[in-house]
């Protein structure tokens, strides 16, 4: 666990995609045998970046994600580092059995680049909205699972993926929101960074609603209410002693993630709570068994219940 505490978030300039995809293309000029695999959108993934500068070692494969996938897996069974770039709900679902057979299982050096992370794609509607990849990646023995909450936090996950053995997968944003880290900040396999110390309540999030858990815990400071704030950027495997001792603390737990309830991040810190017999409240505000609708970002965060003002009135009502 680190410490980033009285850091002020800012208006985001570029997506967490576009972090992520800069620093692919400067990690070619260190390893000339690594490779990029896109399915089509490389402008909307920003893969194209990389593209530009080595065209010999970028392979475009159309809209045609479990192929995309085969092809990452026969390159680095050849012993390359490979990135494979697409939109997550078709990363994670339309190409999962090879994700799993030809990947995960062999334990091959794949790294994915999954853009358009939970319900990030507001506007884009049900099909593009990946709201169940972290419960199908995260499943997968072998796969390590990461999210950046801003761009210089992706930058950062890309060289923890590239050096870490095996599959990643790495879930990205389509839209800028707010930054809070810096080139700086180091990222590693199993880490938290805790944004906010507090007292009364534990609130554990990550990507996007990192920001929204921010302004909620500002809100409960007005309350007299003392949130501590915790980004678990690292998904699999999780920091696990940061949560225990933060549960441990506040005796109250709220774990807010853009993904589905069920089998998200907060299902796998209630059965480690069951485990370590940690005795807390505890809540997971995330979708609740359905689909998102297309709409704007932030309306359709409250209206699905993990806007910082919902976050904010669930965490008072566990206070009290």
């Amino acid at each position: 666990m680190s410490l980033l505490i009285n850091r002020k978030s800012e208006k985001a300039k570029n997506p967490s995609r576009f972090g992520y995809s800069t620093r692919m293309a400067e990690y070619g000029d260190i390893d000339k045998d690594f490779v990029v695999v896109e399915s089509d959108i490389g402008y909307s993934t920003f893969s194209y970046l990389f593209g530009d500068k080595y065209p010999e070692r970028y392979f475009n494969l159309g809209i045609a994600e479990i192929g995309a996938m085969a092809a990452g897996a026969g390159i680095a069974n050849s012993g390359r580092n490979v990135v494979v770039s697409g939109y997550g709900v078709f990363l994670t679902m339309r190409a999962v059995e090879v994700v799993r057979s030809f990947i995960c299982y062999p334990n091959l050096n794949v790294k994915l680049l999954s853009s358009h992370g939970g319900i990030t794609p507001a506007i884009d509607g049900t099909t593009h909205q990946a709201t169940e990849d972290i419960a199908y990646m995260s499943t997968l023995p072998n796969m390590k699972v990461f999210v950046p909450a801003d761009e210089n936090s992706a930058r950062g996950i890309f060289d923890l993926s590239i050096n870490t053995p095996g599959p990643t997968f790495t879930r990205l944003m389509r839209d800028a929101y707010f930054d809070i880290y810096t080139k700086d900040d180091k990222f590693v396999l199993g880490g938290s960074y805790t944004l906010r110390e507090g007292s009364d309540i534990s609130i554990i999030t990550y990507g996007d609603l990192v920001f929204q858990s921010l302004e909620a815990a500002e809100e409960l400071a007005k309350a007299g209410i003392k949130a501590e704030v915790i980004d678990m950027y690292s998904i699999k495997p999780y920091d696990r002693e940061a949560f225990l001792a933060s549960a441990r603390k506040t005796g109250k737990v709220l774990v807010a993630e853009n993904h589905q309830r069920r089998n998200g991040l907060g299902y796998e810190l209630a059965a480690l709570c069951m485990k370590e017999n940690v005795h807390c409240k505890f809540d997971i505000l995330a979708l609740e068994d359905t689909f998102c609708e297309s709409g704007d970002y932030f309306k359709l965060l409250d209206k699905y219940g993990f806007s910082a003002r919902c976050i904010a009135e669930k965490a008072k009502t566990m206070v009290k």
